[in-house]
């Protein structure tokens, strides 16, 4: 009997940590997402950027491209601006069909662009360039590209959550 309730609070938290992927991963099989943001974010109407603002939330996205080999291998460099009043962190990115961006920390040993424990440290009032020398999201077997040569990605931050994102793809 006790083995029986261990299996149960054992496949709990699996099954909802599989619920929690699925729902934040998405897969929109070509077609646009129906809310390109969560609802307590403003919108966009270019592939590429996104602005997440409400109250204590001031969040831009900005040069969104996933650079991928014909794999879906490649890496995700963006821009993001903090003026949310608090430091933010990155702390996951997820593409169509489960997949999951890795992040990997600028050059800087501390201070902003660093890895955490929590993510990308983005100091408040300032720009973490993606990409060369900062911080990186790797991607790898990424999928779902759309007609329009995009790529729907989830951002989720410490303070402003999920941010969606079209991102502009070239194939590298």
């Amino acid at each position: 009997m006790a083995g029986i309730n261990l299996r149960a609070r054992t496949a709990i938290p699996v099954v909802t940590s599989t619920v929690l992927v699925s729902l934040t991963a998405g897969c929109t099989h070509g077609r646009a997402p129906a809310t390109p943001f969560p609802h307590r974010t403003g919108t966009t109407s270019s592939p590429g950027e996104a602005v997440a603002r409400a109250r204590g939330i001031d969040l831009t996205v900005t040069h969104a491209v996933a650079h991928l080999d014909r794999a879906g291998d490649g890496t995700l460099t963006m821009t993001v601006r903090n003026d949310d009043g608090v430091p933010e962190h990155l702390g996951m990115v997820a593409t169509p069909d489960s997949g999951r961006g890795t992040l990997v920390g600028g050059k800087s040993a501390k201070g902003n662009g660093m890895l955490d424990t929590a993510g990308i440290l983005l100091l408040d009032g300032t720009g973490v360039t993606f990409g060369g020398d900062g911080p990186r999201v790797l991607l790898r077997h990424a999928r779902g590209v759309t007609a329009r040569h995009t790529l729907p990605v989830v951002l989720q931050f410490g303070v402003a959550g999920l941010v969606r994102i079209q991102a502009r793809v070239t194939r590298d």
